[in-house]
């Protein structure tokens, strides 16, 4: 939902994006489907999250919280603070979150 970075990019914004595989989840593995990323499009200069885009296995449960953030335009900071429960698909919002907004959890 949102713009794609390609989009940000066309329109003129300054992108700054975070991405997290489901293969780094523990809930994917324990569900065997670790297949699939989300990625959090922002603009960098003030940190309001332009999209984001998810693939793989049950992200029509995750819909609400993106759609819900994006609706009232949550900056990437604030989001990022939001907890995302240990084990869960959830966690790879929390995730693409941090690593847009400089400060990834996992990973590098």
């Amino acid at each position: 939902m949102g713009l794609k970075e390609s989009e940000a990019l066309a329109a003129g914004h300054e992108v700054q994006c975070g991405q997290f595989p489901f293969s780094a989840l523990g809930k994917a593995s324990i569900l065997n489907e670790p297949h699939g990323f989300i990625k959090v499009v922002s603009d960098a200069e003030n940190g309001k999250v332009l999209g984001v885009h998810m693939v793989g296995p049950r992200v029509t449960e995750l819909l609400g919280e993106a759609v819900t953030a994006l609706g009232f335009e949550a900056d990437l900071k604030t989001w990022a603070e939001v907890i995302h429960p240990h084990p869960s698909l959830s966690e790879a919002m929390g995730e693409a979150l941090a690593a847009a907004a400089g400060r990834p959890v996992h990973g590098g």
